[in-house]
C-alpha cells in the first residue's frame, strides 16, 4: 500500500480539505433536528381541547375571523417563501414549494390546535434553515424573513391558548435552535438568530400578559355578578323577615281570639257534652303553644338594634294621612285621596294584612320619593272595588334646583313591595313614565286566594 493511498472505509480528502467540516455540520444537523423534533411532540401531546380562537363568541362572523386571518397568511407566505427561496437562495423550485407550505399551512391548524401546529412548524423552519445555509447565500440565515412572519403569527396564537409553562418551553426551545444552526452561519451572511429571538419573546410575553389580563377581568365581572346574586338574595330574605316581624301582631291577634274563644265556649254555650268541652279545651291549649311558639320565632326574627320599635304597633290606612302630611313636611308636595275609605267601617274591614302592606307600600313609594325625586309632585290615590284594594302613587320629574338625595338605590324598596304583594296575592306594576317620574300600582285582593270564595 502506497503512502497516499487511503483506507477502504473512508472517503478520499479533496484538494481543499473540507470534508471534515461538511460532514460534523450534516451531524450537527441531524442531531438538532431529531432532539427538535422530540421536543416538538412532547409539548404537542400536551396540547389542550381542540377549541378554536374566539368559538365562544355569540356572534358568527367573530367566530371566523381566526380563519380568515390565518388563511391570508398562509396565502401569502406559501408563493412568497417559493419565490424567495428559489431566487435568492437557489433551492430547487420542488424544493423551496414544499418548505412553503410545510411552514405557512400549519397556520390554520394553529386556530385550534396552536401546540401541535407549533411542533410542525418548528421542525419545517429548521429543516428549511438547514437548505439555506447549505446554498451559501449571502441571505438572512438561518431564518428567513418569510419563517420570522409566520413564526410571530404563531407565537400570537401560542400565547393566548396555551399555559405559562408551554409558552416558555417553545421559547427555550426557539432560542436553542437558532444558538445551534448559528454556529454554522455562513461568514458575510446576515444573522437573524437575535432577531427572531426577541422579537418571538417580545410577542409572547405580550400575549400571555394580555391573555392573563383578560382572565383576570373574566373573573372579577364573575365574582361581580356572584356578588350582585347574593346580594339580592340577600335583599329578598331582609325584606321577608322584615314583613314576617310585622305580620306577627296580625297572626298572633287572630291566635289570641281562637284561644279566648275556645276557653269561654264552655261558659257560653249551654248543653256542651264532655267530649265538646275537651275538644274545645285543646283548641285552646293549642293556640297557647302557637302563640308561645310565635313569641320564640319572633325572638329569633327580631332585629338586635331596633327592639322598641318593632313592639310598636303596627300601622294601617288610618294612619296614612299622618305620612302624608310628614312627607309634605319634608318638601315633596303630595296629595291623598281615598274617597271610598272614607265611609264609617270601610278602614276597620280591611284584612290586617292588607292594610299593613298598602300602609307600606305607600311608604316606601313616597321614600323612593323622597330620595331620587325631592320636590316632585306627588299623587297618592287609595280605592276599593268589589274583591280587591287599589293603591297609586305617581310622581312626576323632581323639582327644580334640587339633587337627588341618592343615585343608587339598594333595591330594598321595591323588592319589599313585591314581597307584600305577594303575600296577599295581589300584583304589582311598577316604572318610570315617559314624561319623566314613576309610577307605583298594586292590586290586593280583599279575600284570602287559598280560600274556595277566592
Amino acid at each position: 500500500m502506497s503512502a497516499t493511498s487511503t483506507p477502504p472505509d473512508q472517503e478520499p480528502l479533496p484538494p481543499d480539505g473540507k470534508a471534515a467540516p461538511r460532514e460534523g455540520r450534516r451531524r450537527a444537523y441531524a442531531a438538532v433536528v431529531s432532539g427538535l423534533r422530540a421536543a416538538g411532540a412532547s409539548l404537542s401531546a400536551s396540547a389542550g381541547p381542540a377549541e378554536p380562537l374566539l368559538s365562544r363568541s355569540s356572534r358568527g362572523w367573530v367566530r371566523l375571523v381566526p380563519y380568515v386571518i390565518a388563511l391570508g397568511f398562509v396565502a401569502t407566505l406559501i408563493p412568497v417563501t417559493t419565490e424567495v427561496l428559489s431566487n435568492d437562495y437557489g433551492i430547487s423550485g420542488a424544493l423551496a414549494g414544499a418548505l412553503g407550505v410545510a411552514q405557512s399551512a400549519p397556520l390554520l391548524l394553529a386556530v385550534s390546535r396552536p401546540l401541535l401546529a407549533w411542533g410542525i412548524v418548528i421542525v419545517a423552519d429548521i429543516a428549511g434553515a438547514i437548505v439555506a445555509l447549505g446554498s451559501a447565500s449571502p441571505r438572512a440565515v438561518p431564518w428567513t424573513p418569510m419563517v420570522i412572519v409566520g413564526y410571530l403569527v404563531l407565537c400570537v396564537a401560542l400565547s393566548v391558548r396555551e399555559s405559562r409553562r408551554a409558552v416558555l418551553g417553545v421559547w427555550l426551545v426557539t432560542v436553542a435552535s437558532g444558538l445551534v444552526l448559528d454556529v454554522f452561519r455562513p461568514a458575510g451572511s446576515q444573522d437573524t438568530t437575535v432577531l427572531m429571538v426577541v422579537l418571538s419573546g417580545g410577542v409572547l410575553l405580550l400575549g400571555r400578559l394580555l391573555r392573563e389580563r383578560g382572565e383576570a377581568q373574566r373573573r372579577l365581572v364573575e365574582q361581580e355578578t356572584i356578588n350582585e346574586a347574593e346580594r339580592s338574595r340577600r335583599t329578598l330574605l331582609e325584606e321577608r323577615t322584615r314583613i314576617a316581624r310585622e305580620l306577627h301582631d296580625v297572626v298572633a291577634h287572630h291566635m289570641s281570639v281562637i284561644t279566648v274563644q275556645a276557653d269561654s265556649a264552655p261558659y257560653r254555650l249551654q248543653g256542651l257534652t264532655p267530649e265538646a268541652r275537651e275538644e274545645f279545651g285543646s283548641i285552646a291549649a293549642g293556640a297557647r303553644e302557637s302563640l308561645s311558639e310565635m313569641r320564640r320565632l319572633l325572638a329569633v326574627l327580631r332585629s338586635e338594634d331596633a327592639p322598641g320599635g318593632e313592639r310598636a304597633p303596627q300601622p294601617g290606612l288610618d294612619r296614612l294621612q299622618q305620612l302624608v302630611e310628614a312627607t309634605v313636611r319634608g318638601g315633596v308636595p303630595a296629595e291623598l285621596s281615598m274617597p271610598e275609605l272614607t265611609l264609617v267601617g270601610q278602614l276597620t274591614d280591611l284584612p290586617p294584612a292588607v292594610d299593613l302592606s298598602a300602609y307600606r307600600i305607600v311608604q316606601e313609594a313616597l321614600a323612593n320619593v323622597v330620595r331620587h325625586a325631592p320636590g316632585a309632585r306627588t299623587q297618592i290615590s287609595v280605592s276599593m272595588d268589589e274583591d280587591s284594594l287599589l293603591v297609586i302613587v305617581v310622581n312626576g320629574p323632581a323639582g327644580e334646583h334640587t339633587s337627588p338625595v341618592e343615585t343608587t338605590g339598594t333595591g330594598h324598596g321595591l323588592v319589599g313591595m313585591h314581597e307584600r304583594v305577594r303575600l296577599v296575592g295581589g300584583t304589582l306594576d311598577v316604572g318610570p313614565l315617559p314624561g319623566g317620574g314613576f309610577r307605583v300600582a298594586a292590586r290586593l285582593p280583599l279575600a284570602d286566594p287559598d280560600s274556595p270564595s277566592a
